[in-house]
């Protein structure tokens, strides 16, 4: 059951377009939910951090969210917090993650990396994964 307290954290290999994504639809489902502390504590990472992608920052503006002042974190600043929900969006960071501390549940939704691809891509990423969270939160 997802409640004010819960914390998730999303990881992709380098925290730039889908766990970026991930992470301001969470909060704004959250936020829709009244759950703002549990908004308000979601993270993204990823094991080799390179910058968010622009292209991901216009897709979440068309559909009205600011991801102008996300930051691309390394995990590795986040393994000693215990986290809920551990979500990997990529292959690569389900191989690669790191066993964190707690309860917290491992969970793997993959989305294709549309990085270096063409703006539809980006949109279509997106639409996944906000349709893939909304559907996951209602079963929570």
């Amino acid at each position: 059951m997802i409640t004010d307290s819960t914390r998730i954290l999303v990881l992709c290999t380098g925290n730039s377009c889908r766990s970026q994504m991930a992470e301001a639809l969470f909060r704004q489902e959250l936020s829709k939910m009244g759950l703002r502390t549990a908004a308000e504590s979601v993270r993204s990472a990823g094991l080799e951090p390179h910058g968010v992608n622009p292209n991901a920052i216009e897709a979440m503006s068309e559909i009205g969210i600011d991801m102008s002042s996300h930051t691309s974190d390394d995990l590795r600043q986040y393994l000693g917090e215990e986290f809920d929900f551990i979500i990997t969006v990529c292959d690569n960071a389900a191989e690669k993650c790191p066993v964190f501390p707690g309860r917290g549940e491992r969970l793997h939704w993959p989305f294709p990396d549309p990085a270096g691809g063409p703006m539809e891509q980006f949109r279509s990423v997106r639409d996944a994964i906000h349709e893939k969270i909304v559907s996951w939160l209602g079963n929570h």
